[in-house]
């Protein structure tokens, strides 16, 4: 990349148009893209220079802030050539990140079937597979012949999302089957589509949400999958290259959720900064009030680790082993959830394997604070825990146990609640999750305080015992 950067930039020095656009031409279009992302302000120059078809094939996979960037610093002409030329579903993804008045603007340059066309796609639901169908594909007869079909893939196929398959339909548009290219190719050319078709029909419904297309092109390993309504007629495609790039978007903003943000529209480096302040204040706001629990949950025990200060050193090591329990739990079971090994009616499977490994979790931690304890009093410091350094001990162990269980089974509960209630399961982010047992996990401990050491403290201050 830094050799093509330096090359462009001689180029761009030497203010050749035609030098610059045989070297682009040459390149392959990611690479171009990302001489874009290097050289920004010399974006629209590549897009305006370089042949149509080359500049949509460049332009369709640049991110969205860099696409409206361009479209601003273009000439109207050109802009016009390429809304054209977008595939439909680019088009549609296009469109559904612009304002209203600029939609409104460029759909005037569609022809009025492409413009029939673009407004119908953009009438289905943000995040439905409507938003990500073509209806740019091939469809045949189930009483064709094999050289019928090749002769109609020839006349209609250059202007189809893909050839890999072909789809069968009836006389009223109703999907019956669909054939990969390869079976038309490797047969007589007298052969029925009928004789072909196997019935092992994977479709998806235009108003699926997009998650759910990445689960099914997952398991099935397509590379193009049909799209219907409720009647099962074929309304258009949807193509692997769409879903990877929804499988991304989906992962990015999951990742942004369980870090405790809001999820980020467009990329890090592009995102004004007043925005990324507010993307990233309210859940910061919900934390720390949330936070402010801890404070009033340790002065309502403020008599208990007065008369027990010993107990007071251990409350870091309480709060992060309950929030790290917790975080591992709620990470570990939203990843399965987006993936789809886990649903809502697992819930308790998923409960009893976090019970059971909570408790082993926390018995392995509160193994080794109890050791810990005993081990620094006996051969290190013997004053340090106070002569009650074993009931200290004992406290610490047990509250382990306790806490990391709790953390284990909130962890891995709240997804599951969000998802119940129609909420996104990473908005149980792991801040709010580490937030959440570290509160409790206070209360916990102290509650074991009060029991193993109920004699201690009501000595001290009978009160608090009571």
């Amino acid at each position: 990349m830094e050799e093509m950067v330096d090359q462009v930039e001689l180029l761009l020095e030497q203010n050749s148009d035609t030098q610059l656009k045989k070297y682009l031409t040459s390149l392959n279009i990611s690479d171009v893209a990302e001489l874009i992302d290097e050289l920004p302000e010399h974006g629209p120059r590549f897009i305006e220079i370089m042949s149509l078809n080359r500049s949509v094939a460049v332009f369709r996979i640049l991110d969205f802030p860099t696409q409206e960037r361009i479209m601003k610093k273009i000439s109207g002409k050109r802009v016009a050539e390429l809304i054209n030329e977008l595939p439909p579903d680019d088009r549609t993804s296009l469109f559904s990140e612009l304002h209203g008045d600029t939609v409104n603007a460029l759909i005037l340059h569609l022809s009025p079937e492409d413009r029939k066309e673009a407004l119908a796609l953009l009438g289905y639901e943000e995040d439905s597979i409507g938003r990500l169908m073509t209806p740019d594909y091939v469809a045949v007869k189930q009483t064709w012949d094999v050289t019928r079909v090749l002769s109609h893939i020839r006349r209609h196929g250059k202007n189809s999302e893909t050839i890999d398959v072909i789809y069968v339909i009836d006389d009223n548009g109703k999907l019956l089957d669909d054939i990969r290219i390869r079976e038309i190719l490797l047969v007589k050319p007298e052969t029925k589509v009928s004789d072909l078709m196997d019935s092992r029909l994977i479709a998806l419904k235009v108003t699926d949400p997009q998650e759910e297309a990445i689960n099914v092109f997952r398991m099935n390993n397509r590379v193009a999958l049909p799209v219907t309504d409720d009647a099962g007629i074929l309304l258009g495609i949807v193509t692997v290259d769409d879903i990877l790039w929804i499988a991304n978007e989906e992962y990015t903003e999951d990742i942004q959720k369980i870090g405790g943000t809001e999820a980020l529209d467009e990329p890090y480096l592009d995102i004004n900064l007043f925005r990324l302040v507010r993307k990233r204040v309210g859940w910061l706001i919900v934390l720390f009030l949330s936070e402010m629990l801890t404070s009033s949950a340790m002065q309502y025990f403020n008599d208990v680790i007065t008369n027990v200060v010993a107990l007071a050193f251990f409350i870091p090591l309480i709060m992060s082993s309950g929030g790290n329990s917790g975080s591992q739990a709620s990470t570990l079971i939203i990843q399965a959830m987006a993936l789809g090994e886990v649903t809502l009616a697992d819930w308790w499977r998923v409960m009893r394997r976090e019970l059971l490994s909570g408790l082993m979790l926390g018995a392995i931690l509160g193994t080794i604070g109890f050791l810990r304890i005993v081990g620094w009093s006996l051969f290190i410091n013997h004053s340090i825990y106070g002569p009650d350094w074993l009931l200290v001990a004992f406290t610490v162990g047990f509250s382990l146990v306790g806490i990391v269980l709790w953390g284990s089974l909130a962890g891995s509960m709240l997804p599951i609640m969000m998802k119940r209630l129609g909420l996104d399961p990473a908005t149980s982010s792991a801040p709010f999750v580490a937030t959440l047992v570290d509160v409790t996990g206070l209360i916990i401990y102290f509650s074991v305080a009060l029991t193993i050491m109920s004699d201690i403290i009501h000595h001290a201050h009978p009160a608090i015992a009571k």
